[in-house]
């Protein structure tokens, strides 16, 4: 018998021959919804844009309160005629009333010139951004005071408008606050315009919403990054070349060899000829790592302080005409000018994620493997052992340094095998520090 199931059980093993399968009442109940839901998307696409067209403005003008007047006014109604409640009856009539009432507040025209101004859409962290509204009159007829509403990120600016003659301007300064890196969108300036009890609120819209960068702050590095990035002549490497620019030795001549690198004098002194050979060279490469994984700092000062630094070392390299790629765990960031570099440095968020700043070294070394210097920009919670394996994915002949942030410490250098790790303190530090690395 068992001999048996031996052979039944090969047989239904075998490539080619199975047993009929069932289906699952799960796949059959997901194939029907997906079947329906191909029919219906059309439809309910064509429902939610009338609703969002026509319904949705009209509704959203009742306020809460208004919703809930309105259906205690109901229920009145009708416990007054299923009981014959007079009392009833007449509460119902008034709520009614009062809203018949406020839709004169909300009902007109309102006829509003608008510019909202910024003067200037990128600050960096601590800057004063400042702005204006001003409002005119292009009407023929007087306007009645009115408030304007200015949503500035989370928060919202009321704005009181007085009674404005015809071709009058009224214009309100306001400063916004730029404690922290952030991306704000201001606006729209809208109007508002609700009956004394609020249950009726219309706000229309006047402008289009602007976004202000708080960039993060960052230092001149001047010259201490000239150091240790030459880009002069280029990087020289231990690989011999027979054409570039860094010259290495003389050596014999070889058939084939350029005869414009010949060196005549050491030729008609030793009778033979003899040519120039040269060591490779780069062009100065910067790749920078920041680690975002916010389990390896210390606090949320730390993490903007690395955000800093990074945004520093890249701005200059920018100023400098040199290449850059600066590489953090969602991916690369934008660096064909110093706007796009500190636009995306603003845009970050930091946030626990498995891949730690080890992982983001590797990454790095197989996604710029051109670089001639490599920046680890780290928290203080990564140890010395984590930043030897990061700087073991460095290709050899690539100089690596390694950006330790910790507020308050002191700015030093310490080498670990050919790894230079700073240690940044305060952001003021980090010329510092790059001045003690190209010492």
């Amino acid at each position: 018998m068992r001999t048996l199931n031996k052979v039944v059980g090969a047989w239904q093993r075998k490539p080619g021959i199975q047993k009929p399968g069932k289906l699952h009442p799960s796949a059959v109940w997901a194939e029907a919804v997906g079947t329906a839901g191909e029919f219906v998307a059309p439809a309910w696409a064509k429902v939610r844009e009338l609703w969002l067209r026509f319904a949705w403005p009209v509704l959203s003008v009742v306020s809460v309160l208004g919703w809930v007047v309105l259906a205690a006014a109901i229920g009145l109604w009708i416990a007054g005629q299923a009981w014959g409640w007079q009392e009833a009856k007449s509460a119902a009539m008034v709520a009614f009333l009062l809203f018949v009432l406020a839709v004169g507040f909300i009902v007109g025209r309102s006829a509003y010139g608008v510019v909202l101004d910024l003067a200037r859409t990128r600050v960096a962290v601590g800057d004063d951004a400042v702005g204006s509204i001003a409002v005119s009159n292009p009407s023929a007829r007087p306007l009645l005071p009115a408030a304007l509403e200015l949503p500035v990120g989370a928060a919202t600016a009321i704005f009181h408008l007085p009674r404005m003659k015809p071709a009058q301007v009224h214009e309100d300064l306001f400063t916004i606050p730029t404690a922290r890196r952030a991306v704000i969108v201001v606006g729209p300036v809208r109007s508002v315009r609700a009956d004394p009890l609020h249950l009726l609120r219309r706000r229309v819209l006047w402008t289009e919403p602007v976004d202000l960068f708080v960039h993060p702050r960052t230092v001149p590095l001047g010259g201490s990054a000239a150091g240790f990035i030459r880009d002069l002549e280029g990087m020289p490497t231990t690989e011999l070349s027979s054409a570039d620019v860094s010259f290495h030795a003389l050596r014999d001549y070889v058939p084939g060899d350029d005869r414009r690198h010949i060196h005549w004098k050491t030729t008609a002194r030793t009778n033979k000829l003899m040519v120039r050979q040269f060591e490779e060279t780069r062009r100065a490469h910067l790749a920078i790592s920041l680690s975002i994984n916010t389990d390896e700092y210390d606090s949320e000062s730390e993490f903007e302080m690395a955000i800093s630094v990074a945004a520093s070392i890249g701005r200059q390299a920018i100023r400098e005409q040199r290449e850059l790629d600066v590489l953090t765990q969602k991916g690369p960031l934008r660096c064909e000018t110093g706007r796009n570099l500190l636009d995306d440095m603003t845009r970050i968020v930091g946030a626990p994620l498995r891949k730690t700043a080890v992982d983001l070294a590797r990454n790095l070394s197989d996604t710029v493997p051109n670089a001639s210097v490599v920046f680890f920009v780290v928290g203080s919670h990564v140890t010395a052992t984590q930043l030897r394996t990061a700087a073991a994915s460095v290709p050899p002949g690539v100089r690596s340094l390694a950006v330790r942030v910790q507020p308050g410490a002191a700015p030093s250098r310490a080498n670990i095998a050919d790894l230079t790790v700073l240690t940044v303190g305060d952001l003021d530090d980090l010329a510092i520090v790059l001045r003690k690395a190209a010492a």
